[in-house]
Parts: C-alpha cells; sequence; structure tokens
C-alpha cells in the first residue's frame, strides 16, 4: 500500500518514529529549493525552512485534511516568506512596467525545454549553462511575479493552487505567471543570440 500524505499526516500528528524523517525525504529538498528561489540567500533560505516546519507543527493538530497537503504546506512557507520579507530581510518588491517584458501571446511565451535523457557531453555542459542562466533569471524577477513562477513551474502547482495559497484570484495568477514567463524567456533569448544557436522547441515550462 502506497503511503501517501494522509498516513504521513497521522503519523506527524502521532509523533510516530521516522515520520519528520519520512516527511523531509518528500518535501525538505522541494522547501529548501522553494525558499532559495525567494530568498537568494542560504541563510535566509534555512531561516524559511525553519519557520514553516515551525510553523507546521504548531497547525498540525487543527489541520483537517482539506484540500491538498502540499497546498497547505507551500502557504505555510509562502507566508514564512512574506513574513521575512517584512523583516527587511528580502530586496524590497518592485513594481515592474509590461515595457520590460517581449510582446506575445501566452503560447510563444512558454519557456525552452532542452532535457535529453542522454545528453552528449556538449549538450550536458549547455543544459546546465541554460539552468543557471533560467535560475539567475528568476531570481532578478520581483518577488510577487517570482513567487508565481516558482510555484506554478517549478513546483508544478495548479492555478487555483496558487491562487488559494497567495490569496489572489486565478486571473492573477495567470497574469502574473504570464509575465514572469516573458521575462525568463527574453534573458534566455538573450543567452541564445549570444551564443549563436537555433533555440530548441518550446514545449514546455521552465527547467527543473
Amino acid at each position: 500500500m502506497e503511503y501517501d500524505d494522509h498516513q504521513l499526516i497521522e503519523d506527524l500528528k502521532q509523533a510516530r518514529e521516522e515520520a519528520f524523517d519520512k516527511f523531509l525525504d518528500r518535501y525538505g529538498d522541494r522547501l529548501y529549493r522553494f525558499a532559495a528561489r525567494m530568498c537568494r540567500n542560504e541563510e535566509d533560505a534555512r531561516d524559511v525552512v525553519q519557520e514553516t516546519l515551525i510553523a507546521l507543527f504548531r497547525s498540525l493538530k487543527t489541520y483537517r485534511g482539506e484540500g491538498r497537503f502540499q497546498t497547505w504546506l507551500f502557504t505555510i512557507a509562502s507566508n514564512a516568506c512574506r513574513k521575512m520579507k517584512r523583516r527587511g530581510k528580502f530586496d524590497p518588491d518592485e513594481e515592474i512596467s509590461l515595457d520590460q517584458f517581449l510582446p506575445g501571446d501566452q503560447e510563444t511565451a512558454r519557456i525552452f525545454d532542452v532535457a535529453d535523457e542522454s545528453p552528449t557531453p556538449e549538450a550536458a555542459l549547455l543544459n546546465a549553462e541554460l539552468k543557471a542562466v533560467v535560475e539567475a533569471a528568476i531570481a532578478d524577477l520581483p518577488p510577487k511575479y517570482r513567487i508565481v513562477l516558482v510555484l506554478r513551474d517549478m513546483e508544478q502547482l495548479s492555478t487555483d493552487e496558487v491562487a488559494q495559497i497567495l490569496r489572489l484570484s486565478p486571473e492573477a495568477v495567470k497574469s502574473r505567471l504570464h509575465r514572469a514567463r516573458l521575462s525568463v524567456r527574453q534573458k534566455l533569448m538573450q543567452y541564445w543570440r549570444a551564443h549563436r544557436v537555433q533555440p530548441p522547441g518550446m514545449t514546455g515550462s521552465l527547467l527543473h
């Protein structure tokens, strides 16, 4: 029988042996990646993860299992990010103009997916460089756009889940995601032009 989130939550509530280790195996890396992409600083990211875990265990007894566990978990993590930002540990949220983004519809705004199951050494190097470009472009986004893109494209949450986590309408989530993807796409186009190579087909969202 598959060990699902429902059983994991019950084990955590009962403080059963190895429950915390199982939780970390399932969600620890995802929480840290999310925090690192939002904070852009390792120490701050660790603080966000710690704040998330503290809030999680304080709230476990009241959690009734409504909706998906990961939605609730990333809501807590997002709140921890906001609290740290209000304490002045993040860069200030800057308003961004539509003029900063490339024009185009949502289809042309999708991000290049260059994953290769068995890449050549040259392709592996290119993929590593491209991933670094993507991560840098994400880091340059204002926080309100970055968090939508990270939750939607990197963590693969649904639009409705992101809207619930951030207390936005689905339309607002789609709008911010669209702008964020356009901004990242612009950085990728600059990368491709600098390397004088043809971009691969736009088949998916961001590299993971």
